[in-house]
């Protein structure tokens, strides 16, 4: 309880319960995907993968599909309904949007023939580069109709599982805006954490910005640090963006590493 107390500010009193944390990881599922990694001796998860993982804890994501060539990718921008995204889809690909010159991410595909053409274009970039790649097609988000943020956690040596909150997409890096708390985290908590940022206006629809739905994102950083708790082979998690809307929190992106 020390450890907690030293570094999050909280006291024993504030510990989590059973009852304040998000009761609805799939188990089986959660074994099931790191499982397979594991047989074929990877620690990356993909970003499908990763998602898959998600979907376990309760997190809202994308609909979405992957697909071996433009033939499928069409037929799945089709069921899912255009403007799709187009993604490289492979544990060797961990930061897409840098990845061969700009290939690994394709946006607001509207059509057949773009989506087409991204998805040669990942494929011809993959095998360029000699490694192993699918592409994921998923639903496109509006991203001005919310705020991004980044959701997260690790496991730590000095107190074990830590989630994590913060104003997200390309500013993670530049403003360092985050809030950490030991999981498993309640309610309270990660509300707390969430209104510790220095972005903590832009959720209440600062300047004509859409709200967020705060209660949604304090779910989607309980959800993260439960799965952290209840699968301890799960080294680091990184949701980024969520984008946090009137609507809802949604994991737009996310890469799961597993403990050697």
């Amino acid at each position: 309880m020390s450890d907690r107390g030293a570094a999050d500010g909280t006291t024993a009193s504030d510990a989590a319960t059973p009852l304040d944390t998000v009761t609805r990881i799939d188990e089986d599922a959660v074994e099931s995907i790191i499982e397979r990694a594991r047989a074929a001796g990877r620690t990356t998860l993909t970003e499908a993968e990763s998602k898959s993982l998600l979907d376990a804890a309760g997190i809202e994501t994308p609909d979405r599909a992957v697909v071996a060539d433009a033939e499928e990718a069409i037929t799945a921008a089709e069921a899912i309904g255009y403007p799709v995204v187009a993604k490289v889809s492979s544990p060797a690909v961990t930061h897409k949007t840098e990845w061969a010159d700009g290939a690994g991410v394709a946006l607001d595909l509207a059509d057949a023939d773009a989506v087409a053409d991204a998805t040669d274009a990942i494929r011809e970039a993959a095998a360029a580069e000699g490694i192993e790649a699918e592409v994921l097609i998923e639903d496109a988000a509006a991203l001005d109709a919310g705020t991004e943020l980044i959701v997260g956690g690790m496991n730590t040596p000095s107190f074990g599982p830590v989630a994590l909150v913060g104003l997200g997409g390309v500013f993670t890096e530049v403003y360092e805006d985050v809030a950490h708390r030991i999981a498993p985290v309640t309610a309270a908590e990660a509300r707390a954490a969430v209104e510790s940022l220095t972005a903590a206006p832009l959720l209440s629809g600062y300047r004509g910005r859409p709200p967020g739905d705060v209660d949604a994102l304090v779910e989607t950083v309980q959800a993260v640090g439960d799965l952290l708790v209840e699968a301890p082979a799960i080294d680091e998690i990184d949701v980024n963006p969520v984008l946090v809307s009137p609507d809802g929190a949604v994991a737009l992106d996310a890469l799961v590493v597993l403990a050697e």
